[in-house]
Order: C-alpha cells, then structure tokens, then sequence
C-alpha cells in the first residue's frame, strides 16, 4: 500500500511535514497583523515612499474602471449612437426589445422629467446591457454638456435627470489686433460667444468696422466648466480697449433694478446709439454726397453707409424707439424706419425680410433684431443701408458726437467706485505673466 506521506510528496514537491511547517509560520504571521497593524502599515508607506521604479514588490497592475453616468461601463456591453433625422425615442427603444407596453409606462412616468419631443437630432445617446440579447438595462440621453438622462429599463422602469455641476472661474482674454477683434481672438481660442460679449460690452464706444493694426483689448470675464470641459462663457465684468491713444473703458454694474455697461464715470453707456447695426461685418460703402451708383450707373448722393454681410444676418435697432415704417419701395427693397425721439430717426434698407413682429406702431428696444441682410430693392449684393436723420436731414453718423448722459444718482456713486476700482484692479493685474505684450487673444487666469 502507498505511503501517504510519499503521494503528497509527489503530488506537490514537499514533504507533509514541510507544508505543516509553512502553514504555522502563516498563522504567525497572519496573528501579527491583527495584533501590530500599525508596524506593517508604516512598513509599506516607507517602502512606497521610495523610488517608484524600485516599488517591485506586490506591484500587481490596477485596472481603473472607466466610470461615466454614474456607471462603471467596463461591466456592461455599450452602444454609442447620434440620434438621426427622423428616428424617435419609442422606435430606439423598441428596436432593442423593450415592448410596446413598457415603452408606454416608460413615456407615462416621464412627464415632468422628460419631454419624449425633445430627443433631438444630432444628439448622442448610449445604450448599455450586461447582456444585449436580453435586452437593455439603460439607456443615457445626453442633450447637451450641461446635463443628460438616464431611462432605467429593467424592473422599475423610471427616468433620471442629472444635471452636471458648472464651475465658473474669472479669466482675463487680451490681444492686439491684426485685421479684426474676431480674427485676434479666434486665433487664440476664444469662442464665437466670448467675442459676440466682449462686442456687447464695448459697442456704445468703438466703431468696430474702423479698427487699426495695434489696438489693444483686456478683458475680465467669468468662464463656465463642466468636468474640465470649457463651456459657455459667462458675463464680462470690465473691459478696455485701447486705440489712438485713447483707452474706452466698460465696466458691468447692477443697482435696483437697473444693470448695463458704464463708463469709469459711473454714465450708462446703452443710453446712447450703438456704433452700427449689424455685427462682425464690413463697410462696403460709405455717406458720399458724389458717389457714382454701381446699379444707375450716374452719380448720385449716396446719404447713408452700407454693411455688408452674409445673407440673413441679424440687423439691429441702434437705439431705442418706435417702428414708423416697415415697408418696400422699388429702391429701398425691405426696410424699416425708427423713430428714436424728437430729434433723432433711422433707417434699414435692403433687408431679406422683417422680424417677427416688426410692424409700424411696434416699440423697440437697443439691440433688438429687426430684420435680417438681404439685398431686395436695387442692391447688388447682401448689405444693410443704414440713415441717420438729425432734425430732419440725413447725416453721417460715424461723425455725429452726442453729448454724455447722466452719471448714476450720487447716493450710488460711491458704491460704484468701489466696486469700479476693484474691477479694475483685476483687470490690470498681469501677475508674472512676461509675454503680456505678446499675446493675441490668449485666455489666462489672473
């Protein structure tokens, strides 16, 4: 008969003996790590402590989940789509097993939480299953960064709303120009809508459309974050543009009920007209009392000045008013008549049609869109002519100076000020930047 002893022997390479040996050590040693946790604790953390390259022992390799939604996805199959022209919510989810009664409860328990008409084209979803041939577990709807949905579809069939937390830090965006404001900063990463704000905030007081090489801009503004991820900026605080030797200055205030742009006087600056009617365009043509007409082909006083633009371009009122004339005439094409006050009327030629709403009798305010560019009536291109009529006569308002309005009560002054030179503090502080003069556009925090 075998001896027991020699079958372990060759079964594993060791005498039993030898194995009872190393299976008491390991009790021991399993004892003392109850017993003086604190000793191997800080026996570990020294030898962590050390060269990482000579961290071998127990260097096993950690496999990070990748977690998103709220979901480890490495644990379920995925499917990663955009939804297409056409498709809707009901015909995914079927598509993928969930039955039409389910859907049903579904879309019911979804009221007040999600729009089934709001699953848009273009949008990303992701579909998600431990096992797609026993159909879905969720589903993720994604509208945008700001939040997304989560369609639980297994047993308790319900819908999630996550929004996503916004982070919104304060960052300075300077540059010199070259060709244009947009050209600067788009150059240097800035957002179609940080460039329409810093527009915002400066249009009472530069004539965008007669910029010079060298000018110089600085802003402070708030930049939103979701998840490191730069998303919409937020309000410019203060901004100052630097041109000819002159520097115009924007400063963001809000008191009662009022809020706007003011000058370092603490004057709004909305109560005057806004430099021009459309953005990010060019003057085709200036007020020229001999110009020779491309179209009559004979000289005749050209009494207003032309932006050209793309097709459909938002035309907008200069200054607050009342509409007299929105109308067509052979000549004008589409146009719109303002009536701002007793003194002051301006005029929208060529336009491809009106706004919404636009009418005679309606009142507007600064900055409201009344039309958008077109080239009806005799026109050989897209472009807005814009009039300017001062007590009767057509001028040009590029060198009409309107006197300054009021500053803000003086009980409010002194708040301002404060808040004003605070403002300004930050947006003059360069910190140890040392290619300030450099910088086109760049985006950095102060």
């Amino acid at each position: 008969m075998p001896d027991p002893e020699q079958i372990q022997k060759n079964y594993i390479g060791l005498p039993l003996r030898s194995i009872l040996a190393i299976a008491g050590f390991s009790l021991v040693v399993l004892g003392a790590l109850f017993v003086f946790p604190e000793f191997f604790r800080h026996s570990q953390a020294s030898v962590r402590g050390s060269n990482p390259e000579e961290n071998i022992i127990g260097a096993f390799p950690v496999v990070v989940p990748t977690v998103k939604y709220g979901f480890a996805l490495d644990t379920f199959q995925t499917v990663e789509g955009e939804v297409q022209r056409g498709q809707i919510l009901g015909q995914l989810l079927s598509r993928y097993g969930l039955s039409a009664e389910n859907i049903e409860i579904l879309f019911q328990r979804s009221n007040g939480v999600f729009r089934v008409q709001d699953f848009q084209t273009g949008k990303p979803y992701l579909l998600m299953s431990k096992n797609l041939d026993k159909g879905l577990d969720h589903l993720v709807y994604e509208p945008s960064l700001y939040e997304y949905f989560v369609f639980h579809l297994k047993d308790s069939l319900w819908i999630e709303h996550v929004e996503r937390p916004v982070e919104t830090r304060t960052q300075i965006a300077e540059g010199t120009i070259e060709s244009s404001l947009w050209q600067a900063m788009e150059d240097n990463g800035a957002s179609p809508a940080l460039i329409a704000k810093l527009e915002d905030a400066l249009q009472w007081s530069i004539d965008f459309h007669h910029l010079q090489q060298g000018d110089y801009f600085r802003a402070l503004y708030d930049q939103q974050f979701v998840e490191e991820t730069e998303v919409d900026p937020g309000k410019v605080h203060a901004a100052v543009y630097r041109t000819g030797g002159k520097e115009h200055y924007a400063i963001y205030y809000e008191h009662s009920d009022e809020k706007g742009y003011y000058d370092l006087q603490g004057r709004p600056m909305n109560k005057g007209f806004l430099k021009a009617p459309v953005r990010f365009s060019r003057i085709s043509s200036h007020f020229n009392l001999s110009r020779f007409h491309p179209i009559l082909k004979r000289v005749r006083p050209h009494f207003g000045t032309d932006y050209a633009a793309p097709y459909g371009t938002e035309i907008l009122a200069v200054g607050q008013g009342e509409v007299i004339e929105a109308s067509y005439s052979s000549g004008n094409g589409n146009y719109v008549k303002i009536r701002h006050n007793k003194q002051i009327t301006t005029q929208y030629l060529h336009m491809q049609r009106f706004a919404k709403g636009i009418r005679r009798g309606t009142k507007i305010r600064q900055g409201q869109v009344i039309g958008y560019v077109g080239s009806t009536g005799l026109a050989t291109g897209p472009h807005v002519c814009f009039r300017f009529w001062m007590n009767g006569k057509q001028v040009n308002h590029l060198r009409m100076n309107f006197p300054p309005p009021d500053p803000l009560p003086k009980e409010e002054l002194g708040k301002f000020f404060q808040y004003r030179d605070e403002l300004l503090a930050k947006l003059n502080n360069t910190g140890d930047k040392g290619t300030q003069t450099e910088a086109k556009g760049a985006v950095t925090s102060p």
